[in-house]
């Protein structure tokens, strides 16, 4: 009976994963850390600028440079969205942020390509920042969308926008349903146990990313290829 468990387990793995990990596993077990250049460079800055940010005479550069709030001009917000997503929450422990980035951004740069990770991190992150306008001018009373005038001024920083929008695209891409969805749950849970800017902004990251994910299959379907990976197309690269 265990061996009978442990053999639909293994069946899942492979089902849920395999593409995945056939895609990924030759590069870094060949090249290692050469393979994902784009995301060493990401962790690097991410822990410089963090460094940064906690000292006295680099936390004014780095806010100027990085901290989004949605009461900042738009083209302000807009400027600094780029390194707001390398720029860890200081409430927050920075080794999770740099795991993110290092795991999430990894497999992301193996699979789609430099060119469409950094697409998608930016896609989920803008979405994040635009909601949170959006969210604080429709205000508390509209229900699951408005925010409340406070939000307008707390920093907006971090890579987990980005994450969870790669994370969702990567899975959806490679047939990894269950993970994509577990994360998709993952981000809805968070908001009904506790309603904040942070957990919206993943919801509006993903919702962003869902959209894309919907175009491709029905730009896929209308050329008649039920999907790039599935028909044997090489995964995306730069």
């Amino acid at each position: 009976m265990n061996q009978t468990h442990a053999g639909r387990a293994l069946r899942w793995v492979r089902a849920e994963w395999g593409l995945l990990c056939a895609t990924v596993r030759p590069p870094l077990v060949r090249r290692r850390l050469r393979a994902i250049p784009m995301t060493v460079v990401a962790v690097c800055l991410a822990a410089v600028v963090h460094v940064t940010h906690q000292q006295s005479w680099g936390y004014r550069f780095v806010e100027n440079a990085g901290a989004v709030r949605a009461e900042d001009p738009l083209w302000t917000a807009l400027a600094r969205t780029p390194l707001s997503l390398f720029v860890p929450a200081l409430d927050l422990p920075v080794w999770g942020a740099l795991a993110q980035i290092l795991i999430v951004f990894g497999i992301a740069e193996i699979c789609l390509g430099r060119r469409r990770t950094l697409a998608i991190a930016l896609l989920a992150t803008l979405a994040g920042t635009l909601y949170a306008r959006v969210g604080v001018a429709l205000g508390p009373d509209v229900p699951l969308l408005g925010l409340p005038a406070s939000d307008a001024r707390v920093v907006d920083t971090g890579p987990s926008a980005a994450v969870v929008g790669l994370a969702v695209y990567v899975g959806w891409r490679y047939r990894a349903w269950v993970t994509a969805g577990a994360v998709v749950l993952a981000m809805v849970v968070e908001v009904l146990v506790k309603e904040n800017l942070a957990g919206k902004e993943h919801l509006a990251a993903l919702a962003a990313v869902l959209v894309v994910c919907a175009a491709e299959a029905v730009r896929q379907r209308r050329s008649g290829v039920a999907s790039g990976v599935a028909s044997g197309v090489p995964p995306i690269q730069s």
